[in-house]
């Protein structure tokens, strides 16, 4: 096992890069088109280039601390999962005090990024952090970490909102319940490739919560997510024929996802979360060609 203090610095620069996750950018596409749907229906389909930059850097910025702190929160549980054993942390590339500055680091950059936006985005900003911060956390308290990581998502919906000068309204928290739901059920996707060695060291999840109507509920908390950001596409006069398209080409795609994963195989419960970053897309091209 190598050490922190027998790498050279590029080999260190290079587990930085591993563990803010920058070579799998699965995580930040399902943050950043859940945020373009609140951007683009807040601003009317117009947002600027001033407040565009910002929150895309945001995003790319608060994942990645998201993933450094969650790295640090499991660096004696990773060691002993198939899918995580070679992170920086658990092969001790890197050492936690290390993974806590890169963390520090990056929320300090998403701050500086407030100061081009509006007071009330930086106030919404407290909640992002302190949902970051604890979520990775949750997992040996309570069965449902899923849940706390759909709050942490989807935060950036109001506080994309707050960017453009809006208020946070109904179509904003149907859009975050909705998100909220998705992000449960792909995350559930996610911890059933996980759930055998979860029980083994004690992990708690959906998916071990959920047992053998996992993927029920999975399809469950899909049809709520299309009901609500459907109803919130309907009350901005987005629903047809744009976004009925699009949410009705993203339940084929939930049905495609529930014949992929019915049996529960790991590999292909991990290429179904995989597969949401098409849903995002999909939600969000429906509202543009509605805008435009």
């Amino acid at each position: 096992m190598a050490t922190a203090h027998s790498i050279t610095w590029r080999e260190r620069l290079e587990a930085y890069y591993y563990l803010c996750r920058f070579d799998k950018p699965i995580g930040t596409e399902l943050v950043f088109w859940p945020t373009m749907w609140a951007l683009w229906i807040a601003a009317q389909g117009t947002p600027t280039i001033g407040v565009l930059i910002p929150i895309i850097l945001g995003v790319i910025f608060m994942r990645a601390a998201g993933c450094a702190i969650n790295d640090f929160a499991d660096r004696k549980v990773d060691a002993h999962v198939e899918r995580t054993k070679t992170r920086p942390l658990a092969t001790g590339i890197i050492r936690a005090k290390e993974a806590v500055m890169v963390f520090l680091v990056l929320v300090a950059a998403s701050a500086c990024l407030l100061l081009f936006l509006p007071l009330e985005t930086f106030y919404w900003s407290f909640g992002a952090l302190f949902l970051a911060f604890i979520y990775p956390f949750m997992k040996r308290y309570t069965h449902l970490p899923q849940v706390f990581l759909g709050a942490a998502f989807s935060w950036s919906i109001p506080m994309a909102y707050t960017a453009v000068g809006a208020t946070p309204d109904l179509t904003c928290w149907l859009l975050y319940f909705g998100n909220l739901a998705w992000t449960v059920a792909y995350d559930t996707q996610y911890a059933i490739t996980d759930r055998e060695y979860d029980l083994k060291i004690g992990v708690k999840s959906t998916a071990i919560l959920f047992g053998r109507y996992d993927i029920e509920i999975i399809s469950a908390l899909q049809l709520i997510s299309l009901l609500l950001i459907g109803a919130a596409l309907w009350i901005e006069n987005l629903f047809m024929p744009f976004g009925l398209v699009a949410l009705a080409v993203v339940a084929l795609d939930f049905i495609y996802q529930w014949h992929k994963t019915k049996d529960r195989n790991p590999q292909q419960c991990f290429w179904a979360f995989r597969h949401n970053r098409w849903v995002g897309l999909m939600i969000f091209a429906g509202i543009f060609l509605a805008l435009l």
